[in-house]
């Protein structure tokens, strides 16, 4: 499938809302902080912080731009690792990552030691929990590139395929790389590591520790590891960011979330302002690559449900702009999904209340992540509403046949035929004849019969 919204014979319609492609960018990386175990708005954070590094060390025009989005989409690959930490640790992915990323993994230390344990297994009894310890403890170095090379090099890839530079990919693809050469993937030493790299790596750890325990925690931190993680000459410039103390007061105060992002889009370059209908899609298409890969079983998922849904909608003959938000929503779904554990995402059995509790809050996520895109207002809700049923039964907020329009109805018609026929960690996949006759149980109680009769049809 590929990444532009496919092309139909329909008359031009008004021209659409003028959407900036750092608005888009920077709202889309709230949701991988989610699932990389951030608090919210650690990306913007950092992009900020990154950003001032960028002006000390004198960075301008096209470098400037490139290191950008490459503090924005710093985590793009992050997903692809969640269900192999799942399985090494017998944890949830985002508890080990959040823990993972405050830990100085290239030392054998007490503090290290302390780490891994407190994060390994522990709902396993103590023996055998010792075991996976002391096992991953003799493999550490090993499954420390493993999953750093999983998620740079899949974070690179989708920057590209999202239409950004060259210069952004590598960024995001040498972004563990260490300064004495013992980070990951590759090795890389000193400035054999491109500089934009570079100042991610400083800035989100800046970001990490001075949100956890303040500026003057964060500092410390970067000064010890000063000439092994970072290049002792940036860690000198960062420290002429220390003294702006309303800059760290605006950074670390919880309420500044809206005044933060406003100061992130400003950092924008103005030649990269409005983003084109091509790269919205682009955006889109990676995005929903993000949200699969978190785990085998939603392979696809996304571009599954955005095909099905274009199905319907090309036999209910709907507007072209409305297909085209359709087709947007689609692929943008389940981004809230990303906050939920691969624990749940996983687990081959019926659900406890509380995981069930977790599950149903995706939709409000992918809400709460969407509506921040100036103009995406009308996207956000259809995206969110893809589990909401015509008798009231769905989530998030248990809407009815009244409320839900004719769009609600295709996405969640689309997404439920998908999920019937792809595998599911409880069941295998079912097969067409199957499918479909689940599909008619739930008419018209739950699902709509026109637009389930339109994707039968059409298959």
């Amino acid at each position: 499938m590929t990444a532009s919204f496919p092309a139909l014979a329909l008359p031009a319609l008004a021209p659409p809302t003028v959407i900036r492609l750092s608005d888009v960018i920077s709202a889309l990386s709230y949701a991988l902080d989610l699932t990389e175990g951030q608090p919210w708005g650690h990306t913007a954070r950092a992009c900020a912080i990154g950003m001032r590094l960028a002006d000390l060390a004198g960075i301008q025009d096209a470098e400037r731009n490139d290191l950008y989005y490459a503090l924005l989409l710093k985590d793009a690959g992050c997903s692809s690792n969640a269900a192999r930490i799942r399985q090494l640790f017998q944890n949830g992915d985002q508890e080990v990552k959040k823990n993972l990323r405050r830990a100085d993994w290239t030392r054998m230390s007490y503090a290290s030691a302390q780490c891994a344990w407190e994060i390994m297994a522990p709902q396993l009894p103590l023996r055998r929990r010792l075991g996976r310890y002391c096992q991953l403890g003799l493999q550490r170095r090993a499954r420390a590139e493993e999953l750093i090379a999983l998620r740079c090099d899949r974070g690179a890839r989708i920057a590209r395929q999202m239409g950004f530079s060259l210069a952004t990919a590598q960024a995001i693809a040498c972004l563990d790389e260490h300064w004495n050469g013992q980070g990951a993937p590759n090795g890389l030493r000193r400035h054999e590591i491109p500089l934009a790299a570079q100042i991610i790596n400083l800035a989100q750890t800046l970001e990490v520790f001075a949100w956890a325990e303040g500026p003057a925690k964060a500092f410390a931190v970067i000064g010890q590891r000063s000439g092994r993680w970072y290049n002792p000459e940036l860690v000198l410039l960062a420290r002429g960011l220390q003294a702006e103390t309303k800059f760290w007061e605006r950074l670390c105060d919880r309420e500044h979330d809206a005044s933060l992002r406003q100061e992130v889009l400003e950092l924008a370059d103005g030649g990269q302002w409005q983003a084109t209908e091509a790269q919205l899609d682009n955006i889109c298409d990676g995005f929903a690559a993000i949200i699969d890969a978190k785990t085998h079983f939603t392979f696809q998922h996304s571009t599954g449900v955005a095909e099905a849904a274009r199905q319907i909608a090309l036999r209910l003959e709907l507007p072209w702009e409305e297909q085209k938000m359709l087709w947007r929503a689609a692929l943008l779904h389940d981004i809230g999904k990303l906050a939920v554990p691969n624990t749940i995402l996983e687990k081959p059995g019926a659900l406890s209340p509380a995981e069930w509790d977790l599950m149903r809050e995706h939709p409000r996520h992918t809400v709460r992540i969407l509506e921040r895109v100036e103009g995406w207002q009308p996207l956000a809700r259809l995206a969110g509403a893809h589990h909401e049923r015509l008798d009231g039964s769905g989530y998030h907020l248990g809407w009815s046949a009244e409320q839900l329009t004719r769009l609600d109805r295709t996405l969640a018609a689309a997404d439920v035929y998908d999920a019937l026929q792809a595998e599911r960690p409880y069941r295998p996949a079912l097969p067409k004849e199957k499918v479909a006759a689940i599909l008619r149980q739930q008419i018209p109680r739950q699902l709509d019969a026109e637009c389930v009769e339109a994707l039968l049809a059409s298959i």
